[in-house]
């Protein structure tokens, strides 16, 4: 069975990366190398995103594609397992101890 993209999830996902990350439309189109109404357009499920734009937006967030679309996995904790990592990677040494007590505390 072939699985279709949920580009309306993917936008969604997209925005709240971009938000959380404190960027703007205008900042994202730029570091991607598009104009600003494309990831309007993106984000408010008016047109698809390539694979290349995928790309460059996930590697303009930091983040992975597999993480922009883990709402639309069989198994979203794989790809929340990746972008944890990701986010422990830029942490110092104080910070991830603090992370692990609060993990062991959860």
């Amino acid at each position: 069975m072939q699985e279709e993209i949920d580009y309306g999830k993917l936008g969604l996902k997209m925005k709240e990366i971009r938000l959380r990350r404190g960027l703007t439309q205008d900042s994202l189109a730029e570091m991607v190398g598009c104009n600003t109404s494309h990831i309007s357009n993106i984000e408010n499920n008016h047109t698809k995103a390539s694979l290349n734009v995928l790309l460059s937006i996930a590697n303009s967030l930091d983040t992975s594609i597999d993480f922009l679309l883990s709402d639309q996995y069989g198994n979203p904790a794989l790809a929340l397992d990746h972008e944890i990592l990701r986010a422990l990677k830029r942490c110092d040494i104080q910070k991830k101890e603090k992370i692990l007590k609060m993990i062991e505390i959860l």
